[in-house]
């Protein structure tokens, strides 16, 4: 991390457990999950490029998110590490679970097989490239076509999400070796059910858990449900 700026808070005793929040999101849509932890040290941070973590300044790939919690947690010293992400956060708590020491992993609307269909939007755009006058104007057609999330964010994020979307975890999703945890709304329309049966599959040692009549932000609609699964999960009492 060096002298980049990078925005966490950490409170509680106990293993550590590091909350990895979503795309767009902050430290504040993860905390109410950390505050009902039993008996753990949990470590709340704003990813960069998102809160008050510091701006990228190129865009960057799960790679470069996994690499950066690699070095966060190893300067923060974090230790029996249980790792909790959603969305965003959970891909990239994939990737670094297939690839360091995690004792538990809990993934929250985090799907990592890449099955997309070129939507008409997308199929729009790519044939207007072909036209000569577009060129100049697809970035202006894309934030009033494209996603929520794409219209919103700069440039350098745009391209970021570009990259993060685009990368299949599935080898990643095979090699991790600790116990993990699904828990998905049933109406998750950002990342279905179909998508958290898929990764399931893929696990070593996985189990999903799905609730009935909540959507992508299920561990917060859900939370005195949720804080009693992942408690339990996690050894608490």
């Amino acid at each position: 991390m060096g002298k980049r700026n990078i925005n966490y808070i950490q409170y509680g005793e106990g293993d550590d457990v590091l909350l990895l929040h979503g795309w767009g999101q902050n430290i504040e849509m993860m905390k109410p999950l950390g505050d009902v932890l039993v008996g753990k040290r949990v470590t709340i941070l704003d990813f960069p490029g998102f809160g008050k973590s510091f701006e990228l300044v190129s865009s960057w790939s799960i790679e470069d998110y996994t690499k950066f919690i690699e070095e966060f947690v190893q300067e923060l010293g974090l230790k029996n590490l249980t790792l909790i992400g959603h969305s965003f956060g959970g891909r990239v708590a994939i990737s670094y679970a297939s690839r360091n020491p995690v004792e538990k992993l809990i993934l929250f609307g985090a799907p990592c097989v890449r099955t997309r269909k070129t939507s008409k939007k997308e199929s729009f755009l790519k044939a207007m490239k072909k036209v000569p006058f577009f060129n100049g104007f697809g970035e202006y057609m894309k934030k009033y076509i494209g996603s929520t999330d794409y219209r919103n964010a700069t440039p350098i994020m745009r391209e970021t999400l570009v990259k993060v979307v685009a990368q299949d975890l599935s080898e990643d999703a095979k090699n991790i070796q600790c116990p993990t945890l699904l828990i998905w709304g049933s109406e998750d329309s950002a990342a279905s059910v179909e998508d958290a049966k898929k990764l399931e599959l893929l696990l070593k040692d996985g189990g999903l858990i799905v609730l009935g009549g909540y959507t992508h932000y299920a561990y917060l609609e859900a939370l005195p449900q949720v804080s009693n699964i992942v408690n339990q999960f996690l050894g608490g009492k």
